[in-house]
């Protein structure tokens, strides 16, 4: 984190995983899906559970890039979605797009021009990239920096009176 005003929220992997099980729920009430587009890398994982919850065999990706570790940068789409997902989004089927978190929408916007009828799902949201979002299950305010389990190793913390035992 390079802004000492920055929050911090680490996620361990169980956390993801009932979140991203819990994005599943809100989504099950919505119909099937004929598709589900992960945006690489973030996406992935919560996607592949969204997937295995609502029984959707069709999985693809899409390969964006706005992050640069905590510097985000210009989007460069490094795969595009593959033109039979377009096709069943072009006649008439329901895609869901799924990414972990919607940040300031820069990602967002990009993959929404690719599919703009789909449904786009994240895990987490803050409030810049909120809008661009059909559904999401936990804000966190624009000043927090999301550690995701993937990012992170067990390490020793001190104690917070400053002791060392």
């Amino acid at each position: 984190m390079n802004n000492p005003n920055q929050k911090s929220f680490p996620v361990t992997w169980d956390q993801f995983h009932r979140d991203s099980r819990a994005l599943a729920w809100r989504l099950a009430g919505m119909g099937t899906f004929d598709a589900v587009v992960a945006i690489a890398r973030g996406g992935l994982v919560p996607a592949a559970i969204v997937a295995r919850e609502l029984n959707i065999r069709t999985v693809e990706t899409v390969a964006v890039k706005s992050y640069d570790h905590q510097n985000q940068g210009g989007i460069q789409v490094l795969k595009p979605i593959s033109q039979p997902i377009l096709d069943v989004a072009k006649n008439g089927g329901k895609v869901l797009i799924v990414d972990d978190l919607v940040d300031t929408g820069s990602t967002a916007r990009v993959v929404r021009e690719m599919l703009p009828g789909a449904h786009f799902a994240t895990v987490y949201a803050k409030p810049k990239g909120r809008e661009l979002v059909d559904t999401f299950i936990t804000e966190v305010s624009q000043d927090t920096w999301i550690f995701f389990p993937w990012d992170l190793d067990v390490a020793y913390v001190a104690p917070i009176s400053g002791g060392t035992d």
